[in-house]
């Protein structure tokens, strides 16, 4: 699973990697289930996000790293146990002559799943059992359990996304993101249904190949137990092949000119180094308004200090717009005073964003909503100032709304979004307007240096422009600054005559606008994570029915 993501991407194995791992716990206990499910995702978050690695302080990075595989690897835990314990293996009833036996002769338990892995005895006999046990239910009964499975992958996404602030990096469909027809579901499903798809599919995919195993004489068994999840992954693909060919309309464009200043984080560590920065990032500017774009964007964390209370960086942005009239979206911290119900002032610290109009005024102010734990900001920091003393570090405020930005002689509005609030569906999904033009993503992923961070941050952004049906501009400090169409495709990736994104330079990029109509909405804008909350209800009826079934049965045995 690791690997199906950038940069190696091989997106193949995500349609078997889950199914692998849930068979990899066929006929163990509980228990051992819970133990392979949690070395299977401890593995995969590992693997996937050792990019954390590269951030430039000493021993917190691997501290972090570490923590948040061992976090986010109870979910893939929590999944397999419980697909077993759901499983529908045939269970002792209460008439079975075993329950009447005389007193004092033992009788065969029947605890429900073969359990017999570690038992000792013929290891090929014991795994032609744990087949037999499997493929003891019938057909529908599998393909219902697959759906349920699927279901409740999805259901813990939901959980991933939003508990501790939430953490929806890397879900299974990100995976696909270059697989235009398969992700345009998204569409209508988020990318839950992505997800979803991939999930039931390599489950029957297993299930048809442990068929295949066991009963190599009945071939058309095997090939029925991937019929319905590969139906519906055709007809996903179809349907999405279908949305992509359709005729696109003329619209009219804004031209853009996003600067990729790459500065090492090091450096915007550095006071010393403020003025060399900024310089480096005005004479790019110059640069890129030779080519008289008609909005250009700075990416997060560009503006040494705060651009509103710093009169040298005020001058020199708004000198800047003046004398190109350009419009400007830039990223810099910003302060407010606020008194404290106890009468005592406090100043907040906001990560933000800037629109400043080609007159040199700043007339739209984003503040960034969802912080990075432990990065923007400590849990209770704000409440108790000694964990700040404790821990060095201070904490922002988070903001309370969307905001989106217009530009009336440009005739566009974009909806802002700062860092990695672009992989968070349900935040997008706010800040998105009947009549915004596109989406405009300020980053800095400048603390992983050259590595994998970048690219699978923008493959989570790849959903958001498809969920939303409109672009997603992206204006990053050191990669992966482009754009992506409403259906998910990526323009504009590297610099031009080369295949470095982690580069310093510029990129003109030209975004279609809507010429002042209204978007028709996706299904996803219109109703959000109904597919995503119904898989997670779903998911707790089926475990709630079990429960009571399995209760039930444990009383009818004591009775008898």
């Amino acid at each position: 699973m690791a690997i199906t993501f950038p940069r190696i991407g091989l997106a193949g194995l995500a349609w078997v990697a889950p199914g692998l791992l849930l068979m990899a716990a066929l006929g163990c206990s509980g228990a051992a289930a819970f133990r392979i499910g949690y070395a299977g995702g401890l593995a995969f978050y590992l693997g996937a996000l050792s990019w954390l690695l590269r951030i430039p302080v000493a021993f917190a990075p691997i501290v972090g790293w570490l923590a948040l595989g061992a976090y986010l690897g109870l979910y893939p835990a929590v999944w397999v146990w419980l697909c077993w314990k759901i499983y529908p293996f045939k269970r002792t009833s209460p008439d079975d002559p075993s329950l009447h036996e005389p007193p004092g002769q033992k009788s065969t338990p029947h605890p429900g799943p073969l359990f017999v892995r570690g038992e000792g005895g013929d290891e090929q006999g014991q795994f032609f059992e744990l087949l037999d046990g499997f493929l003891s239910t019938s057909w529908p009964t599998r393909l219902g359990w697959g759906f349920f499975c699927a279901a409740l992958w999805v259901a813990l996404d939901m959980i991933v996304g939003r508990l501790f602030t939430g953490f929806p990096w890397n879900y299974v469909g990100v995976s696909q993101y270059r697989m235009l027809p398969i992700i345009q579901i998204a569409s209508v499903t988020g990318v839950y249904g992505v997800t979803f798809l991939l999930v039931w599919f390599s489950i029957a995919l297993v299930s048809a190949l442990m068929m295949l195993i066991r009963r190599p004489q009945t071939r058309w068994h095997s090939q029925r137990e991937l019929l319905v999840p590969f139906v519906a992954a055709v007809a996903v693909a179809m349907t999405g092949w279908w949305h992509l060919v359709q005729p696109k309309p003329d619209q009219p464009t804004l031209t853009a000119a996003l600067i990729q200043p790459s500065i090492p984080q090091t450096w915007i560590w550095d006071p010393s180094e403020n003025s060399n920065r900024f310089q480096q990032l005005i004479q790019l500017s110059e640069k890129a308004l030779t080519n008289h774009p008609d909005l250009l964007v700075w990416p997060e964390a560009a503006v040494p200090f705060m651009f509103r209370f710093d009169e040298d960086i005020f001058s020199a942005v708004t000198n800047l717009v003046i004398t190109h009239k350009v419009w400007l979206v830039l990223g810099s911290d910003d302060g407010e005073v606020r008194v404290r119900p106890d009468g005592s002032m406090r100043t907040n610290y906001f990560n933000s964003s800037f629109l400043v109009n080609p007159a040199g005024q700043a007339i739209s102010t984003y503040r960034k909503r969802r912080l990075v734990i432990f990065g923007e900001y400590i849990p209770f920091g704000r409440e108790f100032a000694f964990i700040e003393n404790l821990t060095g570090m201070g904490s922002f405020t988070p903001g309370s709304s969307p905001v989106n930005y217009l530009m009336p002689d440009l005739h566009a509005k974009a909806a802002i979004l700062i860092c990695f609030e672009d992989i968070f569906p349900h935040l997008t999904r706010t800040s998105v307007e009947d009549d915004t033009d596109f989406l405009l993503n300020l980053t800095n992923n400048g603390w992983f240096g050259e590595s994998a961070a970048q690219w699978q941050h923008a493959a989570n952004a790849v959903f958001r422009a498809v969920e939303n049906g409109l672009p997603l501009v992206r204006s990053a400090n050191n990669g992966l600054t482009c754009w992506v169409d409403a259906h998910g495709a990526m323009h504009d990736v590297y610099f031009p005559d080369t295949t470095d994104i982690y580069g310093v330079g510029f990129k003109l990029v030209h975004i279609p606008l809507l010429g002042g109509q209204k978007r028709p909405p996706t299904f996803y804008h219109r109703h959000g994570d109904w597919f995503g909350w119904g898989c997670a209800g779903l998911s707790a009826l089926v475990i709630v029915l079990a429960i009571r079934k399995s209760t039930r049965f444990q009383n009818a045995i004591h009775h008898t």
